[in-house]
């Protein structure tokens, strides 16, 4: 038997053209409903990130917290003591590169003087001033190390002259004067040596 639609013709007409218009709306639904599901899962992922900050933000503060508080700064008269301290500290380092070491000296001395000279006067001054470490007033003689003597004869006065000159401590060494007397039948060669002191601050020569 075959069927038959009893339907009027334009009912059926008017159905389809409906489901063609809602069509747009449900497609328009899906859409919407895909973009908020991204932004609700973008929006929990950086609501995470941000917690995770937040947390770590927390930690920092807590340890910074529990540091230890900074000692305090130096007091005024600390300071004033330390700088006192300081200017003492300076004026004994300049005094020791200054000073002159008179046991090395005369070690040094006594190692090079001749047998046949014995000494009859021997004068030693600083070539800085202990109190200020400064050069005493030049003068016009020489006066850091000075000796008179005697000795048999000139060769004599001329040796100790080469030999004073190789004293590291010992600069500028001159003959002064030199004469000769005679004492009982001996013939005996007065002379005055002269010779400058090197201080700490310099280097002796080798």
């Amino acid at each position: 038997m075959r069927a038959v639609n009893l339907l009027p013709r334009d009912h059926a007409q008017k159905k389809s053209s409906v489901k063609k218009e809602q069509i747009p709306f449900v497609v328009g639904g899906c859409v919407g409903l895909l973009v908020t599901a991204i932004l609700a899962s973008q929006y929990l992922s950086q609501s995470g990130k941000i917690a995770t900050e937040r947390q770590t933000l927390g930690d920092l503060k807590a340890q910074l917290a529990a540091l230890p508080a900074p000692p305090p700064g130096p007091t005024p008269g600390e300071t004033k003591l330390a700088g006192e301290q300081k200017t003492r500290l300076d004026a004994l380092n300049a005094a020791l590169a200054s000073r002159v070491a008179w046991d090395r000296v005369l070690r040094e001395f006594s190692l090079v003087l001749p047998g046949d000279v014995w000494l009859t006067q021997l004068s030693l001054k600083s070539p800085t001033s202990p109190g200020t470490g400064q050069p005493p007033e030049a003068s016009s003689a020489q006066t850091g190390f000075t000796m008179e003597g005697k000795t048999y004869s000139h060769d004599a006065v001329a040796r100790l002259l080469s030999r004073l000159s190789v004293v590291p401590d010992l600069t500028n060494v001159q003959l002064v004067s030199s004469a000769v007397s005679s004492t009982n039948g001996q013939t005996v060669v007065t002379f005055n040596i002269a010779a400058d002191i090197r201080d700490g601050g310099q280097k002796a020569a080798t």
